[in-house]
């Protein structure tokens, strides 16, 4: 009798275990951080993100795209497809925030569906969470992600985080069709526009706009442009060049970080300023030179305006990270590798 009990009792347990079984939706490792967003299969994402420290964190969602972009300190740092409701549970456009986190959530509504690295957008149930992302929209209203990268973005963001949900239509193109340089403001929400230096203007410097906070750069090869965040404003930017060097592979998506101390010597035509030391880091695709250090050769092929790089050098402290890139930031610009961006969302078959 009594192993027919246990039996029971096992089989009662397994039975139970399927029930509250989580799955586990899309890739499980990062695309290479150089992958343009539109190349992005249902459930694949891109990952390259910092941590808390480092800034603002803010999320855009683009219904029309579907696709998320996750902006850490003003610079892009993930992209993931997403699925969004389906018709007649369209996911709301607009500004949010988040109102809760959990990590192992069960819907009230839909059979106690697991919704893992829930984060709430509204109290009428709408969410980032963990869900399938099939290809097209398919929720009930909320945004579904893949589930490790719903798993970092939980992780790395806090309560407060702003939220724009984005449509063609509804919102401008820029929201709509985010780049590498964030097009809202991280406290807000609100639009900020993205316009390139007038013509014959080298540099801008407005460090009031942000007094203090960490600083991240981004510099385009493309557009030729060097952007300066601080706690996720712009605080400066500025044309720049990157001197040819034969034989050189093309630049690609590469990343760098302030370490303790300086290159030997002084920085040409700014006496008494040194430049400090700069190391690579990894990031998806591009893990080679991880930890290496950069040369005096290597940091001079960028050929910046000396008064603007007197104006950066102080800033440029111990853990800020330079994000570089030979894909265009601007949505003014044209040619190159501009991307080819969906009108409107995919349908379900």
């Amino acid at each position: 009798m009594r192993p027919l009990l246990t039996f029971a009792l096992f089989c009662t347990l397994l039975i139970c275990g399927q029930a509250v079984a989580v799955p586990f939706w899309g890739a499980r490792q990062s695309s290479p951080a150089d992958t343009p967003p539109a190349q992005l299969k249902p459930g694949e994402w891109i990952w390259g993100g910092v941590s808390k420290g480092w800034g603002p964190m803010a999320v855009i969602v683009s219904l029309t795209e579907q696709r998320a972009y996750a902006y850490r300190n003003g610079i892009l740092i993930g992209v993931s497809t997403i699925s969004s409701g389906k018709p007649g549970h369209e996911t709301p456009t607009g500004v949010f925030t988040i109102l809760q986190k959990d990590k192992d959530h069960r819907s009230s509504i839909y059979n106690d569906d697991p919704m893992p690295y829930q984060q709430r957008l509204t109290w009428g149930g709408v969410a980032l969470h963990a869900g399938g992302v099939p290809g097209y929209p398919e929720s009930h209203g909320c945004v579904h992600l893949p589930s490790e990268f719903a798993r970092l973005l939980f992780d790395n963001s806090n309560m407060g985080m702003v939220v724009v949900v984005a449509k063609a239509g509804i919102d401008a193109d820029d929201v709509v069709h985010p780049r590498a340089l964030s097009p809202i403001d991280p406290a807000t929400g609100a639009e900020r526009a993205l316009l390139p230096l007038p013509n014959g203007q080298l540099f801008a410097w407005q460090p009031e706009l942000a007094p203090t906070g960490p600083i991240s750069i981004l510099f385009s090869s493309s557009d030729q442009q060097l952007v300066v965040y601080r706690n996720g404003v712009e605080i400066g930017r500025a044309k720049i060049a990157l001197r040819a060097q034969p034989g050189a592979a093309p630049l690609g998506t590469q990343a760098f970080i302030v370490g303790q101390g300086y290159l030997p010597g002084e920085v040409a035509g700014l006496p008494g300023q040194r430049m400090p030391n700069w190391m690579r880091i990894g990031i998806p695709g591009s893990s080679a030179g991880a930890g290496q250090a950069l040369d005096a050769d290597t940091i001079a092929r960028l050929q910046v305006p000396p008064a603007f790089l007197a104006h950066l050098l102080p800033l440029l402290t111990p853990g800020v990270v330079l994000v570089a890139t030979d894909q265009r930031i601007l949505p003014e610009t044209t040619g190159g590798k501009l991307q080819v961006l969906d009108s409107d969302a995919p349908e379900a078959p």
